[in-house]
């Protein structure tokens, strides 16, 4: 919340306009008045130019002294909030005004961020909490009584996300079995939305859990009939298939009764042996041990597995097996055990329990023979009344367990060979198996439901270092705690050794640790407690990363050098010096040994910490040769690969200088497929310049930098862009590189200028001018004078950008540089068009476009028709606009330029409004706006601006 003079204050438009102060509400005068607050509280954190207000306040009839009487209003308003004191309020910036509040302090912003985090999180009881607290800010009809037109047309979209949100709401409850609490809400909702599937459907659910399956029933045939009579359609097929079910009395539907925060419990009952047992058991087993920690944050997977029980046996499986893989310190023998003893009472006839140290320090797992003799121990069968064959033994383990009620639990599998073994050949019992390994033979055999576990997510870690150190302690550094939770990757080992090492020194606070675990080459060595056992992190990743074949233990070790989050087969295979099938192979061991994660086609990454074992284990092991030429050779692959894709997305432009690649780059077919390659591995490409920088591979820096421009400019990733020149930059100067300088100056100059940085890209060209000029460099030149010219368009100087436009053709022309020459006669027409000379524009634009066709170059002839578009449309000729945008959007496309697609269409909307086309206007705004909001691209104020012009221009009931 905002504060004014240490009294916090709220914004309140969801009901009447409201600002309240220390919890009193202030005087925000008449009804216009506070119209001007809710457009600013709207649209907050954006300006709002005084035009547009006074639209939003008077609609199509302002008074003779609108801008005065506004002003007023404003100034009125500005007193009301600061009171004299300090606080939100209302400043003008060259854009408009914008009110200083955060989104926080508005309850229309902070309801939709309690609702997002509550379809985020898949804590039910967490989430029925927050939809709480989100609906629980509603007093009302939106804007209360204000009466103007552009409130009326927000009242019914906030109430569609208010509806959305009880809707999710009551989706939750049904599955915490609130059922009958619903009844009533479900029942007004129904009725004040009768053609509302989804709450159709949620009410005929609550009806039929309640025992009234006729009314269920009903309610469907009246909105079938509301359907069909209103609209002329039928029920979804969700709705439809409800309807059967509930016919059927399908189980599932029954109700989950169950107590708050804990997961749904199973429906239905393992199904009764099938024929009577033959006489007692020897004894009846209860060998489960206590989990080594709290279970939290799993209820998805508690859940998963008990839909997995309930299914036992009805699909023709010859045995119930549930096996659960993850990595090291994972928490699968925690949630192993958790369900176990959550299950046991479903197994009267014993649980059964073996650890059969499939990763275990001395290298030796259990062998099946002795797992088999352990549970016959187990079973109560006498030492010499054990047989002395594998075979006979196996067939006696069978025997008394046969149509038996048991659960066994086969700890720390190595592999599929030893689990197979221990199976009962009965669905009567449920075996639930945990492996660092996934179990593939097991899969094939049609036994088994695996579930790969991942790391806990942050309300998990959170509450497990709770649980340890106790609420009071966790909530008092919230910071220190998200911290701690991030550099443990959220890995549960690494989290309970953590909270072990702040237990142990209770005197200091959660900061010391997140401090102490913020040095990543440092951190393994933090989470480990030095007793080499498996609590302490080091030694159990150990006992994976033994169990690895040579090459993989190798790879291993090298992609914790590697760059960014993920890594595919290729670069894999450049930095370990493989072939590309003997790298796949390594990694399919990796993922297999769950010590990396695909977790996309083609794409593996690690968590942190193992990230970090990895680097750990590359520093005592790899001499730092063998690591430098490692790293090399993967910048080789990412550089060579780049400069391919980049000449792919723009082939005219001019290519820099490579070294011969040490190892191969990735062949791409064409611009659609490099625009995908980028795509995928912008994360990578960011920090590998960044590693390069660290690691003295400055030309690879600067020259991966300049690979990746043309990729950031298309899809706006400008502070990208801007923080990566900058980086090519120094490293050009530390390599002594006087051409690389010279690039990575025009580089950055034209970063910043995208950003709106004119003052320091300026800067910037003129230093690359002089780098240019130095090295006789005419294509150089001509490049930089062309992004000088266009830093002048945006600061408004028309007439000096058409000069440095004007350099920039000498210079292409000196040089011979024919689709340079196309480039710089579109720029020249383009400002003398900003100057009102649209004959001459028009003449140099047909000029460029010709020549670009020449040559093929397809970015420049996206650029040109949108020039062409702005010549016609400033010449009075919205129809010729209208053709030329449509073309260049057309090329915009092809390319992948999210950034030259959004503002044609911007154009081609104004063109369209022009010719008096105000519906095909309407669609091209809202295609640029979905484009900028998806890739945080700016113009959005402008778009919106035109969208509420062509609003408030559309005839009634449009």
């Amino acid at each position: 919340m905002g504060t004014r003079g240490g009294a916090v204050v709220e914004f309140r438009l969801l009901g009447g306009v409201e600002a309240v102060v220390g919890g009193r509400p202030v005087d925000l005068g008449h009804a216009r008045q506070r119209c001007v607050l809710a457009a600013l509280l709207v649209r907050l954190e954006r300006p709002l130019p005084v035009d547009r207000l006074v639209h939003l306040v008077w609609s199509d009839h302002p008074p003779r002294r609108a801008r005065d009487t506004l002003y007023g209003y404003l100034s009125r308003l500005r007193g009301a909030l600061t009171g004299g004191g300090t606080g939100p309020t209302i400043v003008r910036g060259p854009d408009g005004y914008v009110l200083t509040a955060a989104p926080s302090d508005v309850d229309l912003y902070r309801f939709r961020e309690l609702v997002d985090r509550a379809r985020l999180t898949a804590d039910d009881e967490r989430a029925a909490d927050l939809y709480e607290q989100a609906l629980g800010l509603w007093r009302g009809e939106p804007f209360g009584t204000l009466e103007s037109p552009w409130l009326d047309t927000l009242r019914p979209a906030l109430s569609q996300e208010r509806l959305a949100a009880e809707l999710d709401r009551t989706d939750v409850a049904l599955r915490r079995g609130r059922h009958r609490e619903q009844l009533a809400g479900l029942r007004a909702r129904a009725g004040e939305h009768p053609l509302d599937e989804r709450l159709c459907g949620q009410l005929m659910l609550a009806l039929y859990r309640c025992g009234r399956v006729a009314e269920a029933l009903d309610h469907y045939r009246s909105a079938r009939a509301r359907l069909t009579d209103d609209l002329g359609i039928d029920p979804g097929a969700p709705l439809r298939r409800l309807h059967q079910r509930i016919l059927e009395a399908d189980p599932e539907l029954a109700p989950a009764a169950r107590a708050p925060g804990t997961p749904t419990p199973p429906t239905s009952a393992v199904p009764a042996p099938a024929a009577p047992t033959p006489g007692p058991l020897p004894t009846t087993p209860s060998q489960l041990p206590l989990p080594v920690r709290r279970l939290v944050g799993r209820a998805r997977e508690l859940e998963a597995l008990d839909r997995h029980l309930d299914a036992t046996g009805q699909d023709g499986a010859a045995v119930a097996v549930a096996s659960i893989a993850g990595s090291a310190g994972i928490g699968k023998t925690t949630l192993a055990l958790s369900w176990a003893r959550r299950v046991r009472e479903r197994f009267p006839d014993g649980q059964l329990y073996v650890n059969l140290r499939g990763f275990d320090p001395s290298g030796t797992p259990m062998s099946p023979e002795e797992a088999v003799r352990g549970l016959l121990e187990g079973l109560g069968v006498p030492a010499e009344r054990i047989p002395a064959t594998v075979d006979a033994q196996s067939g006696l383990y069978r025997t008394l367990v046969a149509d038996r009620r048991l659960l066994l639990v086969l700890d720390n599998a190595h592999d599929a060979d030893q689990v197979r073994a221990l199976l009962p050949g009965t669905t009567s019992c449920l075996v639930i198996v945990t492996s660092r390994r996934q179990l593939p033979g097991l899969l094939v055999d049609g036994y088994v439901r695996q579930l790969t576990l991942g790391l806990l997510d942050a309300d998990g870690s959170r509450e497990l270092l709770a649980g340890l150190l106790g609420p009071e302690r966790v909530d008092a550094e919230p910071e220190a705690v998200a911290a701690v939770v991030e550099r443990c990757a959220r890995l549960p080992l690494a989290l309970s050794i953590a909270a072990a090492r702040a237990a142990t020194a209770a005197h200091l606070p959660l900061s010391a640790l997140a401090e102490e675990l913020a040095q990543e080459r440092h951190r393994i060595a933090a989470l480990s407690t030095g007793d080499g056992r498996h609590t302490d992190l080091a030694t159990v990743f150990s006992w994976s990363y033994r169990a690895l074949s040579p090459v993989s233990a190798r790879l291993f070790r090298l992609l914790g050098l590697h760059p960014g989050p993920d890594v595919g087969a290729p670069a894999a295979a450049a930095i370990a010096g493989l072939p590309e099938h003997g790298a796949r192979s390594a990694l399919a061991e990796l993922t297999a040994a769950n010590l990396l994660h695909q977790h996309a086609p083609g794409r593996y990454q690690f968590h942190d910490l193992l990230r970090a074992y990895a680097t750990e284990r590359a520093l005592a092991e790899d001499p730092e040769r063998d690591r430098h030429t490692a790293l090399g050779r993967v910048l080789d692959h990412y550089l060579h690969t780049a400069c391919a894709a980049d000449r792919l997305l723009d082939p005219h432009r001019d290519p820099i200088v490579l070294r011969p690649p040490r190892a191969a780059p990735e062949r791409l077919a064409g611009q659609e497929e490099a625009q995908a390659w980028f795509a995928a591995r912008s994360a990578v490409l960011l920090d590998a310049v960044r590693q390069a920088a660290r690691s003295g591979f400055d030309g690879h820096a600067w020259q991966l930098a300049w690979s990746m421009a043309t990729y950031l400019q298309r899809v706006g990733h400008w502070r990208a862009w801007v923080a990566t020149a900058r980086t090519a930059l120094e490293s050009a100067r530390r390599a002594g590189d006087p051409a690389g300088r010279a690039h990575s100056h025009h580089g950055l100059g034209l970063a910043l200028a995208w950003t709106g940085r004119t003052d320091e890209a300026r800067a910037q060209l003129d230093l690359a001018l002089e780098r240019y000029a130095a090295l006789g460099d005419d294509p150089g030149l001509a490049h930089t004078h062309r992004t000088v010219a266009f830093v002048l368009q945006r600061a408004g100087d028309h007439r000096g950008a058409l000069d440095h436009a004007e350099r920039t053709l000498a210079h292409y022309r000196a040089a011979g540089h024919r689709a340079g020459q196309a480039s710089a006669h579109n720029a020249i027409g383009w400002y003398r068009a900003q100057l009102g000379d649209h004959e001459g524009a028009l003449t140099d634009c047909e000029r460029a476009l010709a020549l670009f066709q020449e040559v093929g170059n397809r970015t420049g002839q996206a650029y040109t028709w949108d020039s062409l578009g702005f010549v016609y449309l400033g010449s009075a000729r919205p129809g010729e606009a209208v053709r030329c945008y449509e073309r260049a959007l057309g090329h915009f496309r092809y390319l992948g330029d999210h950034s030259g697609t959004a503002d044609t269409l911007t154009a081609l909307a104004e063109a369209r409004q022009a010719l008096g086309d105000p519906e095909s206007a309407r669609l091209a705004c809202r295609e640029a706006l979905a484009l900028q909001r998806e890739h945080g691209l700016p113009g959005a104020d402008r778009v919106r601006a035109l969208l509420a012009e062509l609003s408030a221009a559309a005839p009634p009931g449009r």
